[in-house]
């Protein structure tokens, strides 16, 4: 079988985009010249590798297991390149961290200071709900991921990032703002404004109120962060948000003084068990450990 390693690192980006012309803009080569390779893989490997439907590329089964093959090869070659640049004394490369979108609130924070000290890594930051993020780290296609509830199902190396406290938040002018020690039975005829099921921060909600035998009313479910906290300063109900969601300022929300409350989540950081990070991804995952030290402590 004789396929480049070019020819496979083209195979794989076909595999992440989904599309023909996507796959040669990543390799810089024309969509013709593309098209032309990926048939010479094809031929070599006498199977159907992928077909397109509606536009969209859908790898065959054979092609998923290229692309599994493509991935660790290339991922084998880039920790050489690395290992070389650093006995170089360099320090580029490549880095890829996903993350579930609530994290995008101070992930890139901690990111700041390791791009001032290696500005000549390439990072990609991935941000995504946590499906979309378990489908990444079951395909191991990035190097690290951050998320508030990792998978139960998988084998994973886990680091505790830092606390993710979930708060009731209500509108600013809300009766019970600035009340204290406010129990669930006063809240029970609000509506819940609730991140949709399959969420980290509606796992871990639903878990604890189910501990309290506590059932909203009403619920509504929204599909991110943004639109929670404008429906919440709509007056349209009360919610239960990750901390780190509010920022440092979030005029038109109140955080409320609720009995069992905050529900204390984690953040962690995850990989698959038995992979071998690259040598800048262990960097990176120091980096980020110690700064998520040093940023809690400066809160």
């Amino acid at each position: 079988m004789n396929i480049t390693f070019r020819q496979l690192r083209l195979f794989l980006a076909l595999a992440e985009t989904g599309s023909v012309s996507a796959a040669a803009k990543v390799m810089h080569v024309t969509q013709p010249t593309a098209s032309m390779q990926l048939r010479e893989v094809t031929q070599a490997v006498g199977l159907p590798l992928y077909e397109v439907v509606s536009r969209r590329v859908h790898l065959t089964e054979a092609g998923q297991a290229l692309a599994r093959t493509a991935r660790a090869i290339a991922g084998e070659w880039d920790a050489f390149e690395q290992r070389v640049s650093g006995v170089k004394g360099l320090t580029s490369g490549r880095l890829k961290v996903a993350v579930v979108s609530t994290a995008k609130y101070f992930v890139p924070r901690l990111l700041g200071s390791f791009c001032k000290l290696h500005p000549q890594i390439d990072i990609s930051l991935e941000v995504l709900n946590r499906d979309h993020v378990i489908t990444r780290l079951r395909s191991n296609l990035d190097d690290l991921y951050v998320m508030s509830m990792p998978p139960g199902d998988l084998p994973l190396e886990d680091q505790i990032l830092m606390p993710n406290p979930l708060v009731v938040i209500a509108p600013a002018g809300h009766k019970l703002a600035a009340k204290k020690r406010i129990t669930m039975a006063q809240l029970q005829a609000e509506r819940f404004i609730l991140r949709e099921k399959g969420s980290g921060t509606r796992m871990a909600t639903d878990a604890h109120l189910s501990q309290i035998d506590f059932a909203p009313s009403a619920v509504l479910e929204l599909g991110s962060n943004e639109a929670i906290k404008e429906s919440v300063e709509g007056q349209l109900g009360v919610s239960i948000l990750s901390r780190h969601a509010l920022g440092p300022h979030h005029e038109g929300l109140a955080v409320l003084n609720v009995q069992g409350f905050p529900i204390q989540s984690q953040w962690h950081l995850v990989w698959p068990r038995g992979k071998q990070l690259s040598p800048i991804a262990e960097v990176f995952r120091r980096h980020l450990l110690g700064e998520a030290k040093g940023w809690l402590g400066a809160r």
